[in-house]
């Protein structure tokens, strides 16, 4: 197998598609479903909504850690969800600006 050179400039293209992808993704699940992650009902759980995305992410990786011991290949969804989750997360935290963390 050869590998292929990808150039610096398809990269950051290419990393820009990604996260646009991902918050047309997370755009139309929150129109979907409204607001739940970070304005959840409230009928079972009291639990404040940045520790409600943190279950669901618990979740998650726990169901990629038992499909991967039945062999099963990580999937696209699986990927999507754990980013989404995460973004919610860093959306309830303020955390909005990330240049104070490039080097």
């Amino acid at each position: 197998m050869i590998d292929c050179i990808i150039q610096p400039e398809t990269v950051q293209e290419n990393i820009t598609k990604t996260c646009d992808g991902i918050a047309h993704l997370l755009i139309g699940k929150n129109e979907r479903y409204g607001n739940s992650a970070l304005e959840p009902m409230r009928v079972f759980s009291r639990a404040d909504p940045a520790e409600g995305i943190l279950v669901r992410l618990d979740d998650k990786l726990s169901r990629i850690k038992h499909a991967s011991s039945d062999g099963k290949p990580l999937r696209k969804n699986d990927i999507a969800d754990m980013i989404g989750y995460l973004i919610l997360y860093c959306v309830k935290q303020g955390w909005m600006d990330f240049d104070d963390l490039i080097d």
